[in-house]
């Protein structure tokens, strides 16, 4: 069986690391009955979103890198189309398999399918029903025309069955993020800041900011940065600004002296803020099952969320994004009343090696 692995943004590679390394130690692998091409679609293109985290995580240089780029989603969406179907044409697989619910998750799945190539999702799903989400979209589309979807929770698998998908066709296997997480856990490193700051272990918070209803608004921003400074205790907030929302707030000219913006970190040495930091505020989805792993309080400045166990099992709450909030949250925290969170089923390092034993099931 010859796969194809795809990547094309930052929580692409946590979540194809344990993959790849599952593969290569997999008797299918060392017999040479299953290989595997790792496509780089080029979707995260600066240094710190991308390659830095081939290094960190042990990933071999991609086979292909089709230089996606930027742009708009249909840009972004149909350089990705061409490059990969190009490829395919030019040398063939037996399955793609995509994971998560990025650009490239649904471009590659439709050029697959239309070539009648069979397609494995990884992280299949999971659904925040908001279509005002590009996510949701990928998430819904790349679902509709898979072939094998390997997940992460119960809730995940009756979606699934909600819309039809056959029992033989859905796989368990937890979250192979979590696979990440707990392998290179040991290896966290202090990032500059630490010691520049003197920073200690439950003293700051950790602070990511980047969808658009959130930062897209110069007026919005500045009411959710003045709400969360304010309420922090001039404890620092630590921002390792993704570059969309530094060209925003940019723009902003109130100073606060308990905000420190810095650069995005690599995985091991934001995972390392984020393990000591006293909460994450984020408006992330995959830092809050992170979070939930780590038992790190979660503050997630969202309406809804694609991954609800972090909320009912684990240590993160939905808040919302109106930014009167963020206070009353905040001081939840502070007078010891958060909720102290579980880990959800089979989150337990070893999604990849069960999802890498189906596979070798599947073509024999």
């Amino acid at each position: 069986m010859k796969i194809d692995l795809i990547a094309g943004a930052r929580p692409n590679f946590m979540k194809i690391a344990p993959i790849i390394h599952a593969i290569k130690a997999s008797d299918a692998y060392l017999n040479g009955t299953m290989s595997f091409r790792l496509v780089h679609t080029g979707q995260h293109y600066d240094k710190n979103m991308s390659e830095q985290f081939f290094t960190q995580l042990n990933i071999p240089e991609p086979d292909i890198n089709l230089e996606a780029g930027g742009g708009t989603q249909a840009e972004q969406t149909s350089r990705i189309m061409l490059g990969y179907e190009q490829l395919l044409l030019k040398e063939s697989c037996d399955l793609t398999l995509v994971v998560g619910d990025v650009t490239s998750t649904l471009a590659c799945s439709i050029v697959a399918k239309k070539l009648n190539i069979k397609v494995a999702h990884v992280e299949a799903g999971i659904r925040s029903w908001d279509l005002s989400m590009p996510e949701e979209i990928n998430r819904m589309v790349t679902d509709s025309i898979t072939d094998y979807f390997f997940t992460t929770t119960t809730l995940a698998d009756e979606n699934l069955r909600n819309m039809g998908v056959s029992e033989d066709r859905i796989y368990r296997i937890g979250n192979v993020m979590i696979d990440t997480l707990l392998a290179n856990q040991p290896k966290f490193k202090a990032p500059p800041i630490w010691n520049e700051m003197g920073l200690e272990r439950g003293n700051y918070f950790v602070l990511t900011l980047h969808r658009p209803a959130n930062v897209d608004d110069i007026n919005t921003l500045e009411r959710i940065i003045e709400s969360i400074v304010t309420s922090c205790r001039d404890l620092p907030v630590i921002w390792p600004i993704h570059p969309r929302s530094r060209k925003v707030f940019e723009k902003h000219q109130t100073q606060f002296s308990n905000l420190f913006l810095i650069d995005p970190l690599g995985y091991l040495e934001f995972n390392y803020l984020v393990e000591n930091a006293k909460a994450v505020i984020t408006d992330s989805g995959g830092i809050t099952e992170e979070t939930t792993v780590m038992g790190i309080p979660c503050i997630t400045l969202r309406d809804n969320t694609e991954r609800p166990e972090t909320v009912t099992i684990g240590t993160n709450e939905l808040i919302g994004t109106n930014p009167k909030s963020i206070a009353p949250a905040i001081e939840k925290l502070f007078e010891g009343n958060w909720k102290r969170g579980a880990i959800p089923e089979l989150w337990d390092g070893h999604a990849a090696e069960r999802l890498v034993r189906i596979l070798q099931d599947l073509k024999s």
